[in-house]
């Protein structure tokens, strides 16, 4: 498909760069399958579900992965050996290793040494966290291998990194310490994370009561969300697109209770996209949901069938992006492209710190 038919304008203004304060006051825009728009609140929220119904949330924990540190190269030409990288680690590849985006990407080759640290009081504290170039790929793709490994190097990039904020937040303002909380969902438990998965920002303990109440039931995965959510969509054609693979995980005992429920004619709502392709990856053409342990890059476009996902709550996506995609192929084009026209006329707040939506499957 044409990507331009993804495209629609945004006002600035419209752009949340904090957070509703309580989270469950944001506002929620009910799609239903007939095309039909109701405004409510997240609070809203077990008004809006059936008893029976299970919420699925991904349990990733968002790591401070956005680090800045001097390249330095021994064979370089006298004075030009060193140089200032910021690299947003994206995903695990193994105890001492991250797939990266590195900024300025020209300034890396193979073999280069990074040596990664943060300012305090005026200083820069480098040398504690060293790694190396070892491949470079498009796009300001690079692999990096770090001196310390496992814990230690977890521990070390929870010191020394910031919160790698969306682009479209972190061109207004720095990340701060209140960042750190308000970019984490309130049941993250896996560490692996460097974007949050957006959906779930919006719930409290005392909404997740609520719910509990309702006899709405809760199930949780796990899904690292890489920074390649990030990145805009260059192609002109949807088929020429590709995806960053992410890590996701869901137990047996967890895919055996999402097919119990799924039997029992129970629906599943996805809280966020990433719940979402995770539980798409993971079910079989017949919609069983196999156990699932590794990386998928699977992208989700209008014409898709839909597996296992009967309904996904998430928030305003970017123009000409995945995962507005992904919401057009769920509730159809025409249908989002009016909802979110009605959101911007609306007042809606967008994005990660923004108001969200509730949809049904066509």
């Amino acid at each position: 498909m044409r990507v331009d038919l993804f495209d629609f304008d945004l006002p600035e203004e419209r752009i949340a760069l904090r957070p509703a304060v309580p989270r469950e006051s944001a506002r929620l825009l009910r799609v239903a399958a007939d095309g039909s728009l109701t405004d409510r609140t997240v609070g809203d929220l077990p008004d809006l579900v059936d008893p029976g119904d299970i919420l699925v949330f991904n349990d990733t924990r968002v790591i401070p992965a956005q680090l800045t540190g001097l390249r330095r190269r021994t064979d370089a030409v006298p004075g030009q050996g060193v140089a200032q990288i910021e690299a947003t680690l994206h995903m695990r590849l193994a105890p001492d290793r991250w797939a990266a985006f590195v900024r300025p990407g020209k300034r890396v080759k193979p073999g280069d040494r990074i040596a990664f640290g943060r300012e305090e009081a005026g200083a820069c504290l480098l040398g504690s966290l060293d790694a190396v170039v070892e491949e470079r790929g498009e796009g300001g793709e690079a692999t990096l291998r770090f001196e310390l490994s496992g814990p230690a190097l977890d521990e070390a990039i929870t010191a020394m990194g910031h919160v790698p904020l969306p682009p479209y937040i972190a061109s207004k303002r720095p990340d701060d310490d209140q960042d750190r909380a308000d970019y984490q969902t309130i049941y993250a438990k896996e560490p692996g994370a460097v974007a949050a998965p957006t959906a779930g920002l919006h719930f409290t303990p005392e909404l997740m009561a609520r719910l509990a109440e309702r006899g709405v039931m809760a199930e949780y995965l796990t899904l690292h969300v890489g920074a390649g959510t990030f990145l805009p969509v260059k192609a002109e054609d949807t088929a020429e697109h590709r995806m960053h693979a992410e890590i996701g995980h869901i137990d047996a005992e967890t895919a055996d209770r999402l097919n119990a429920a799924r039997r029992a004619g129970r629906r599943l709502v996805a809280v966020g996209t990433t719940a979402l392709r995770l539980l798409e990856s993971a079910a079989d053409a017949d919609g069983t949901i196999r156990p699932f342990s590794g990386p998928t890059d699977i992208f989700i476009t209008p014409g898709y069938r839909f597996r296992a996902v009967d309904r996904l709550m998430t928030n305003f996506h970017l123009p000409r992006s995945t995962l507005f995609m992904l919401v057009s192929a769920l509730s159809g084009l025409e249908t989002m492209r009016a909802a979110y026209d009605h959101a911007i006329r609306s007042g809606y707040r967008f994005y990660s710190y923004g108001d969200a939506c509730l949809l049904d499957r066509v």
